[in-house]
């Protein structure tokens, strides 16, 4: 009878850590379980990492409702926060070189995107990233392009005397430049901003386009096409301190299922573009595609303004750019 006790004992302590289990806490700023690609890689992770059965498991906490979109970095690099779909660009207030990451013109399509992954430049902006205490988990640089409420904007000219939202430093500087007036605000902020007519153009996101429904706010969307001048790097990036504190199998576990929606990713990429057209279209949105012609006046214009201001005034400025542009 004893033996049988004991063997019970035994088993109910085997099957309690069993079922212990750790959860980490994901935040991102957008529509939970409505189709954005950044959320759905999330899920994709926290599914993957749950079937995986190695004691972990994913909370995630979308539309901004664990922290405000701005505040993600700082509360990953104290380990407050475990993961995040994040923007990267959102933290060069605190780390100046981040604003290559959604530099005019530095990216211009998805196929060059995939390629900026395993670049030099991509290297050090990883390297950066790590020495402030975050890794990343999956790759993904979206595309975007303008909208306005009161046409369509095509070159520099087009955008002149319109309070614009821009995302970042970079592309601030170069609009600034352009004659637009700034006003700075995350992308979740963008609907209201037009609605209450503090916005008169943004820009975005393929993605953001369509979750935050801006279709009901703009006369014109240029769609990024061949000529895409907004592409932005919006990694899903973890807490370095919290992926320290899981057992090796769970951060196997991690990556491996980093892999898979960077992989998820790489396929959708494009799509995302056309939905956002589609959308646009279907609700009497006219839409656009930049020339190349008109790609190259914003070109020049950066050129002259953020990436000359980048290389002069941010450590390591211009190496990264020249990195950035060494990508064939």
């Amino acid at each position: 009878m004893k033996r049988i006790v004991l063997g019970l004992l035994a088993a109910g302590l085997a099957a309690g850590a069993a079922q212990a289990q750790t959860t980490l806490r994901a935040s991102h700023q957008w529509p939970t379980g409505k189709g954005d690609v950044r959320d759905e890689m999330v899920q994709l992770i926290a599914r993957e990492v749950e079937n995986a059965n190695v004691g972990l498991k994913i909370q995630i906490f979308g539309n901004a409702s664990l922290f405000k979109p701005n505040d993600q970095w700082g509360a990953l690099t104290r380990g407050q926060l475990d993961m995040s779909a994040f923007p990267l660009d959102y933290a060069s207030g605190r780390v100046p070189q981040f604003s290559a990451t959604l530099m005019p013109g530095l990216v211009r399509n998805h196929d060059r995107a995939q390629r900026m992954n395993d670049s030099k430049f991509m290297q050090e902006i990883k390297k950066i990233i790590d020495d402030e205490g975050v890794m990343v988990i999956s790759d993904a640089w979206l595309a975007g392009g303008f909208a306005s409420k009161k046409g369509c904007i095509s070159g520099p000219d087009s955008i002149k005397g319109q309070v614009t939202r821009a995302a970042g430093p970079a592309f601030e500087q170069m609009l600034a430049a352009a004659g637009a007036s700034i006003s700075s605000m995350p992308s979740s902020e963008i609907y209201t901003g037009m609605q209450t007519g503090v916005l008169d153009a943004t820009n975005t996101s393929s993605g953001s386009f369509v979750s935050y429904r801006l279709y009901e706010q703009v006369k014109c969307l240029t769609a990024p096409g061949e000529n895409a001048l907004w592409f932005m790097y919006e990694p899903i990036l973890m807490s370095k301190a919290s992926f320290d504190k899981l057992t090796p199998e769970q951060q196997k576990a991690i990556m491996a299922a980093g892999d898979k929606a960077e992989a998820y990713f790489a396929e959708e990429a494009k799509k995302i573009d056309q939905e956002m057209i589609d959308v646009f279209k279907k609700n009497g949105v006219e839409v656009v595609e930049m020339s190349k012609a008109d790609y190259d006046a914003w070109l020049k214009l950066a050129q002259e303004s953020s990436y000359k201001n980048f290389a002069e005034k941010v450590k390591g400025g211009k190496e990264l750019i020249d990195a950035a542009l060494a990508v064939e």
